[in-house]
Protein backbone atom coordinates (compact mmCIF):
# COMPACT_ATOMS: atom_id res chain seq x y z
CA UNK A 1 0.00 0.00 0.00
CA UNK A 2 1.23 3.51 -0.77
CA UNK A 3 0.71 4.74 2.80
CA UNK A 4 2.74 1.79 4.07
CA UNK A 5 5.57 2.53 1.63
CA UNK A 6 5.55 6.23 2.55
CA UNK A 7 5.90 5.31 6.22
CA UNK A 8 8.66 2.70 6.00
CA UNK A 9 10.07 2.65 2.46
CA UNK A 10 9.87 6.19 1.01
CA UNK A 11 12.53 5.48 -1.62
CA UNK A 12 10.48 2.54 -2.90
CA UNK A 13 7.36 4.71 -2.93
CA UNK A 14 9.07 7.29 -5.17
CA UNK A 15 10.58 4.62 -7.44
CA UNK A 16 7.19 2.89 -7.75
CA UNK A 17 5.68 5.92 -9.45
CA UNK A 18 8.24 6.08 -12.24
CA UNK A 19 7.09 5.13 -15.71
CA UNK A 20 9.45 2.18 -16.03
CA UNK A 21 8.39 -1.12 -14.41
CA UNK A 22 12.02 -2.22 -13.98
CA UNK A 23 13.11 -2.89 -10.38
CA UNK A 24 10.37 -0.84 -8.76
CA UNK A 25 10.77 -2.73 -5.48
CA UNK A 26 14.55 -3.08 -5.52
CA UNK A 27 15.15 -2.50 -1.81
CA UNK A 28 16.99 -4.94 0.45
CA UNK A 29 15.08 -3.90 3.58
CA UNK A 30 11.78 -4.50 1.83
CA UNK A 31 13.06 -7.91 0.73
CA UNK A 32 14.08 -8.66 4.33
CA UNK A 33 10.62 -7.61 5.58
CA UNK A 34 9.01 -10.00 3.11
CA UNK A 35 11.42 -12.93 3.32
CA UNK A 36 12.06 -12.93 7.08
CA UNK A 37 8.69 -14.64 7.65
CA UNK A 38 9.58 -17.60 5.43
CA UNK A 39 13.12 -17.93 6.75
CA UNK A 40 11.84 -17.86 10.35
CA UNK A 41 9.18 -20.44 9.47
CA UNK A 42 11.79 -22.76 7.99
CA UNK A 43 14.09 -22.54 11.03
CA UNK A 44 11.21 -22.77 13.54
CA UNK A 45 10.08 -26.06 11.96
CA UNK A 46 13.15 -27.82 13.37
CA UNK A 47 12.34 -26.62 16.91
CA UNK A 48 8.67 -27.46 16.38
CA UNK A 49 9.55 -31.05 15.49
CA UNK A 50 11.09 -31.38 18.97
CA UNK A 51 8.09 -29.90 20.82
CA UNK A 52 5.63 -31.91 18.69
CA UNK A 53 7.44 -35.12 19.56
CA UNK A 54 8.22 -34.47 23.25
CA UNK A 55 5.44 -32.15 24.44
CA UNK A 56 2.60 -33.11 22.11
CA UNK A 57 0.61 -31.69 19.22
CA UNK A 58 -1.68 -29.52 21.34
CA UNK A 59 1.11 -27.60 23.18
CA UNK A 60 2.87 -27.03 19.86
CA UNK A 61 -0.30 -25.48 18.42
CA UNK A 62 -0.63 -23.29 21.52
CA UNK A 63 2.96 -22.10 21.05
CA UNK A 64 2.10 -21.30 17.43
CA UNK A 65 -0.96 -19.33 18.56
CA UNK A 66 1.17 -17.35 21.02
CA UNK A 67 3.63 -16.49 18.24
CA UNK A 68 0.76 -15.43 15.96
CA UNK A 69 -0.77 -13.08 18.54
CA UNK A 70 2.57 -11.48 19.53
CA UNK A 71 3.60 -11.09 15.88
CA UNK A 72 0.32 -9.37 15.02
CA UNK A 73 0.77 -6.96 17.95
CA UNK A 74 4.29 -6.04 16.78
CA UNK A 75 3.18 -5.50 13.18
CA UNK A 76 -0.06 -3.67 13.94
CA UNK A 77 1.67 -1.32 16.39
CA UNK A 78 4.89 -0.91 14.36
CA UNK A 79 6.56 2.46 14.73
CA UNK A 80 9.70 1.61 12.76
CA UNK A 81 11.14 -0.97 10.40
CA UNK A 82 12.74 -2.97 13.22
CA UNK A 83 9.34 -3.61 14.82
CA UNK A 84 7.96 -4.70 11.45
CA UNK A 85 10.75 -7.20 10.85
CA UNK A 86 10.63 -8.54 14.41
CA UNK A 87 6.86 -9.00 14.00
CA UNK A 88 7.36 -10.85 10.72
CA UNK A 89 9.97 -13.14 12.28
CA UNK A 90 7.63 -13.95 15.18
CA UNK A 91 4.77 -14.64 12.75
CA UNK A 92 7.13 -16.88 10.78
CA UNK A 93 7.85 -18.86 13.95
CA UNK A 94 4.10 -19.28 14.38
CA UNK A 95 3.79 -20.61 10.84
CA UNK A 96 6.67 -23.04 11.42
CA UNK A 97 5.08 -24.44 14.58
CA UNK A 98 1.54 -24.54 13.15
CA UNK A 99 2.56 -26.20 9.88
CA UNK A 100 4.44 -28.82 11.85
CA UNK A 101 1.65 -29.65 14.30
CA UNK A 102 -1.71 -29.07 12.56
CA UNK A 103 -1.45 -31.56 9.63
CA UNK A 104 -0.04 -34.15 12.03
CA UNK A 105 -2.85 -33.48 14.52
CA UNK A 106 -5.48 -33.82 11.78
CA UNK A 107 -3.96 -37.06 10.49
CA UNK A 108 -3.92 -38.63 13.93
CA UNK A 109 -7.30 -37.43 15.18
CA UNK A 110 -9.33 -38.19 12.04
CA UNK A 111 -10.96 -41.54 11.26
CA UNK A 112 -9.20 -43.26 8.38
CA UNK A 113 -12.10 -42.81 5.94
CA UNK A 114 -11.95 -38.98 6.08
CA UNK A 115 -8.28 -38.48 6.96
CA UNK A 116 -7.23 -37.44 3.46
CA UNK A 117 -10.20 -35.11 3.13
CA UNK A 118 -9.40 -33.31 6.39
CA UNK A 119 -5.78 -32.78 5.39
CA UNK A 120 -6.84 -31.42 2.00
CA UNK A 121 -9.32 -29.18 3.83
CA UNK A 122 -6.38 -27.72 5.77
CA UNK A 123 -4.66 -26.78 2.49
CA UNK A 124 -7.93 -25.47 1.05
CA UNK A 125 -8.48 -23.22 4.06
CA UNK A 126 -4.96 -21.82 3.70
CA UNK A 127 -5.77 -20.73 0.16
CA UNK A 128 -9.18 -19.37 1.23
CA UNK A 129 -7.32 -17.40 3.90
CA UNK A 130 -5.08 -15.91 1.20
CA UNK A 131 -8.21 -14.89 -0.73
CA UNK A 132 -9.70 -13.21 2.37
CA UNK A 133 -6.38 -11.48 3.07
CA UNK A 134 -6.36 -9.99 -0.43
CA UNK A 135 -9.97 -8.84 -0.06
CA UNK A 136 -9.13 -7.20 3.29
CA UNK A 137 -6.08 -5.54 1.75
CA UNK A 138 -8.21 -4.24 -1.12
CA UNK A 139 -10.68 -2.69 1.32
CA UNK A 140 -8.17 -1.27 3.79
CA UNK A 141 -6.02 0.23 1.03
CA UNK A 142 -8.79 2.81 0.59
CA UNK A 143 -8.47 3.94 4.23
CA UNK A 144 -5.83 6.67 4.51
CA UNK A 145 -3.31 6.87 6.08
CA UNK A 146 -3.71 3.95 8.51
CA UNK A 147 -5.37 1.27 6.36
CA UNK A 148 -2.16 -0.78 6.30
CA UNK A 149 -2.14 -0.85 10.11
CA UNK A 150 -5.73 -2.14 10.17
CA UNK A 151 -4.84 -4.77 7.58
CA UNK A 152 -1.96 -6.10 9.67
CA UNK A 153 -4.02 -5.97 12.89
CA UNK A 154 -7.02 -7.86 11.52
CA UNK A 155 -4.76 -10.93 11.39
CA UNK A 156 -5.27 -11.01 15.15
CA UNK A 157 -8.79 -12.41 14.67
CA UNK A 158 -7.74 -15.77 13.16
CA UNK A 159 -4.75 -15.81 15.53
CA UNK A 160 -7.05 -15.64 18.57
CA UNK A 161 -9.49 -18.16 17.07
CA UNK A 162 -6.62 -20.56 16.37
CA UNK A 163 -5.30 -20.24 19.94
CA UNK A 164 -8.74 -20.74 21.49
CA UNK A 165 -9.30 -23.76 19.27
CA UNK A 166 -5.99 -25.24 20.39
CA UNK A 167 -7.03 -24.77 24.02
CA UNK A 168 -10.23 -26.79 23.62
CA UNK A 169 -9.05 -29.69 21.44
CA UNK A 170 -7.82 -32.92 22.98
CA UNK A 171 -4.32 -34.28 22.57
CA UNK A 172 -4.08 -37.03 19.97
CA UNK A 173 -3.96 -40.67 21.16
CA UNK A 174 -0.84 -41.19 19.01
CA UNK A 175 1.03 -38.47 20.88
CA UNK A 176 -0.05 -39.78 24.29
CA UNK A 177 0.95 -43.34 23.41
CA UNK A 178 4.29 -42.18 21.95
CA UNK A 179 5.08 -40.46 25.25
CA UNK A 180 4.14 -43.49 27.37
CA UNK A 181 0.63 -42.44 28.51
CA UNK A 182 -0.99 -45.64 27.30
CA UNK A 183 -4.16 -45.64 29.38
CA UNK A 184 -4.86 -41.97 28.69
CA UNK A 185 -4.21 -42.55 24.99
CA UNK A 186 -6.69 -45.44 24.94
CA UNK A 187 -9.27 -43.34 26.81
CA UNK A 188 -8.95 -40.50 24.27
CA UNK A 189 -9.16 -42.97 21.39
CA UNK A 190 -12.46 -44.34 22.77
CA UNK A 191 -13.78 -40.81 23.15
CA UNK A 192 -12.98 -39.58 19.63
CA UNK A 193 -14.09 -42.84 17.95
CA UNK A 194 -17.30 -43.05 20.00
CA UNK A 195 -16.87 -46.73 20.78
CA UNK A 196 -15.28 -49.02 23.36
CA UNK A 197 -13.98 -51.36 20.66
CA UNK A 198 -10.70 -49.60 19.83
CA UNK A 199 -8.25 -52.41 20.55
CA UNK A 200 -7.24 -53.03 16.89
CA UNK A 201 -6.47 -49.34 16.27
CA UNK A 202 -4.82 -48.96 19.69
CA UNK A 203 -2.52 -51.93 19.01
CA UNK A 204 -1.68 -50.54 15.57
CA UNK A 205 -0.72 -47.15 17.06
CA UNK A 206 1.30 -48.90 19.78
CA UNK A 207 3.17 -50.98 17.19
CA UNK A 208 3.91 -47.88 15.07
CA UNK A 209 5.14 -46.08 18.19
CA UNK A 210 7.59 -48.90 19.01
CA UNK A 211 8.91 -48.84 15.44
CA UNK A 212 9.31 -45.05 15.56
CA UNK A 213 11.26 -45.23 18.84
CA UNK A 214 13.73 -47.63 17.26
CA UNK A 215 14.61 -45.11 14.53
CA UNK A 216 17.89 -43.38 15.33
CA UNK A 217 19.18 -40.23 13.64
CA UNK A 218 16.07 -39.60 11.46
CA UNK A 219 17.57 -36.57 9.68
CA UNK A 220 20.74 -38.50 8.86
CA UNK A 221 18.59 -41.30 7.44
CA UNK A 222 17.23 -38.90 4.84
CA UNK A 223 20.62 -39.00 3.12
CA UNK A 224 20.66 -42.80 2.79
CA UNK A 225 20.68 -44.07 -0.78
CA UNK A 226 17.23 -45.68 -0.53
CA UNK A 227 15.69 -42.36 0.55
CA UNK A 228 17.36 -40.10 -2.02
CA UNK A 229 14.61 -40.21 -4.69
CA UNK A 230 11.98 -39.03 -2.18
CA UNK A 231 14.37 -36.38 -0.83
CA UNK A 232 15.07 -35.03 -4.31
CA UNK A 233 11.36 -34.93 -5.17
CA UNK A 234 10.54 -33.13 -1.90
CA UNK A 235 13.24 -30.50 -2.49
Amino acid sequence: MNDFLKEFFPTVYHTKHKESNYCKYDNQWLQLFTSSLYLAGFIATFFASYTTRNLGRKPTMLIAGFFFIVGVIFNGAAKNLAMLIVGRIILGCGIGFANQAVPLFLSEIAPTDIRGGLNILFQLNVTIGILFANMINYGTSKIHPWGWRLSLSVAGIPAVLFTLGALFVTETPNSLIERGHLEEGKKVLKKIRGTENVDPEFNEILKASHIAHRVKHPFRNLLLRRNRPQLVIAI
